[in-house]
């Protein structure tokens, strides 16, 4: 839309209800315990705004399981009208460069399988589904979900190529 503008924005004890509203909405499931951790998730927690409106928000965490530091996006979305205009591809993108700085290997998710724009969206920006969980869904309607995975570079020391020094 030509003249409006898309930022983003910290998640604070002052608009946490929005987060949690938006949420509601979008994902049409209840989080509990999500809303106490949120807010010490830092730069890897914002709302998106369109125009001053808060619109859709991603919410992640650093994960340490499978002998790794992965990164889990917990939530990324925004509300139908204002999908397409390019807020999902923002929130993504500020979250990958944290992504990298951190020196995690790769980032993924879950998406209902029923949900072919999420699944087209994030296979568009090189995810992979690696993995089919049953009943992964306790609420809702199909129960499964597919697990997305986006390898971004290689764990430090695999790398065949990089050969050590002495000065």
């Amino acid at each position: 839309m030509k003249g409006s503008w898309i930022e983003l924005g910290d998640v604070t004890p002052y608009n946490i209800r929005q987060l949690k509203r938006l949420n509601q909405v979008i994902f049409l499931v209840s989080y509990n315990k999500f809303y106490k951790d949120v807010l010490e998730f830092g730069e890897l927690a914002k709302l998106a705004y369109f125009n001053d409106i808060a619109v859709g928000a991603v919410c992640c965490r650093v994960d340490h399981s499978q002998n790794r530091k992965r990164l889990s996006i917990m939530t990324l979305g925004c509300l139908a009208p204002y999908q397409r205009l390019g807020i999902e591809t923002k929130m993504l993108n500020q979250v990958l460069p944290i992504y990298e700085k951190d020196g995690t290997f790769d980032i993924y998710l879950h998406v209902q399988i029923s949900s072919d724009s999420a699944i087209d969206f994030y296979r568009k920006s090189a995810f992979e589904i690696i993995e089919t969980k049953k009943k992964y869904h306790k609420r809702t309607e199909p129960a499964d979900a597919h697990v997305l995975q986006k390898n971004l570079k290689e764990p430090f020391g695999q790398n065949a190529d990089v050969q050590k020094t002495d000065n």
